[in-house]
């Protein structure tokens, strides 16, 4: 062990990262840590991330609180090399010191008295930012207004989760509806501001630098999609799609790749330094998914090499890894073709903006039942058909109307 403390600074964890906030610690001051056990959570602009400890000792210090944006750089812990380091740290900064038991692993047994000794480690106060919690809880906990501290934890280690938030909102709306002989509070304000920064943050300079350096085009075509819903009905009783949550998603991905195999100038890259279209020939499929955070669109590497049950099983790991914040940053780069599916907000539409880096994004809208004219026996029918609105917006320096449109009839002709 080394004889003096070492500070871990907040690293660049490989998404070029100019600063990050401390989501949540796994540590405390007087804790034994070796190296690579996860110390924290922190928030990049893209995503949740753990980060382990590069040294081995005795956590000394926690010089970020949770909640603190920091730059990479900045020392967020210190780690000493014995117990006895903290103690002198701690009185040295005047942190309470309570006795603990603390084995030196050094220290030969043979002598009487040599066991373990006592010794001061130095605890911090609980408070609100040292409660342990689950990343995806500490942000519905900041979403929902619930104070951590008064949620009780159902796991034995004492870890809060969503489930316990369920709980405590329960008891919330429970408390709302009850009469007290108490004047209600009175808000502090008109407004509340809430600070930018994380998933947020970045999703907001993405979408603005998108839309005023890309000319966008958006076209749209309503389509009969009942083939498709009967399909997904048929799929569901195949074997070879047990623990896939198929859904006319799935259906939609498959008939994009099939598609962009057509059309490759949707899944192309405007070179601006280079002026060069550069046409990809491999499909990194992106799904744009809503989280807690903000929007991130992570995406299936190699899509087109999938059959359709794998890629749905790719679809289903990649919404609930993203539900439950742990949507890796390079999960989220390198994508060439977005859906957007806003059918599930019951939307019929949009005018979706492109992903940095890819040329096109098709927007899913609400499958809804419409009175719809159908060709029977070679007669028009009216008749109650399933149908959806698609919303195609793409990069018009290299993609035109033509080629654009062309490649919206092709993906609407494979649902119809």
């Amino acid at each position: 062990m080394t004889a003096v403390a070492q500070e871990f600074k907040l690293p660049d964890v490989g998404e070029g990262l100019t600063e990050a906030e401390l989501v949540t610690w796994h540590v405390k001051v007087g804790d034994e840590i070796k190296v690579n056990d996860i110390v924290c959570d922190i928030e990049t602009a893209k995503s949740v991330v753990e980060l382990p400890s590069p040294y081995a000792g005795f956590v000394q210090a926690l010089l970020v609180q949770e909640g603190d944006t920091v730059d990479v750089g900045t020392p967020i812990i210190r780690i000493g090399p014995t117990a006895e380091s903290v103690v002198a740290a701690a009185e040295s900064a005047g942190v309470t010191v309570e006795s603990a038991a603390v084995v030196e692993d050094e220290q030969p047994l043979t002598l009487v008295g040599s066991g373990p000794k006592a010794a001061a480690v130095a605890r911090r106060p609980r408070s609100g930012s040292g409660v342990l919690a689950k990343p995806t809880a500490r942000a519905a906990a900041r979403e929902q207004g619930i104070d951590l501290r008064d949620v009780a934890p159902s796991r034995a280690d004492g870890v809060i989760t969503t489930a316990d938030l369920a709980g405590r909102h329960a008891a919330l709306s429970a408390d709302r509806h009850r009469t007290y002989d108490v004047p209600a509070p009175v808000l502090a304000g008109r407004t509340t501001r809430e600070p930018i920064k994380g998933v947020r943050k970045m999703m907001g300079q993405a979408m603005a630098a998108s839309a005023f350096t890309v000319p966008h085009v958006t076209v749209w075509t309503t389509v009969d999609v009942t083939a498709t819903t009967r399909r997904v009905e048929e799929l569901k009783q195949d074997p070879a799609y047990d623990g896939v949550k198929v859904s006319p998603l799935l259906v939609l991905a498959q008939a994009c790749i099939e598609a962009l195999r057509r059309h490759p100038l949707l899944n192309a890259l405007w070179d601006e330094a280079a002026q060069e279209v550069v046409l990809r020939h491999y499909v990194n499929l992106g799904i744009a998914a809503a989280t807690p955070r903000g929007l991130i669109v992570p995406n299936i590497k190699d899509a087109d090499l999938m059959s359709t049950p794998e890629l749905g099983r790719a679809i289903t790991d990649l919404v609930r890894v993203a539900r439950e914040g742990r949507t890796q940053p390079p999960e989220q780069q390198g994508g060439t073709f977005t859906i957007t599916n806003v059918g599930p907000f019951g939307m019929e539409g949009g005018t979706p903006i492109i992903n940095p880096g890819e040329s096109a994004i098709l927007c899913f809208g609400a499958i809804e039942k419409r009175p719809w004219v159908v060709s029977v026996d070679g007669e028009d029918r009216l008749a109650v058909r399933d149908v959806c609105t698609l919303s195609l917006s793409f990069d018009h320096r290299h993609i035109d109307g033509a080629a654009g449109s062309a490649f919206l009839a092709d993906v609407a002709a494979q649902l119809g």
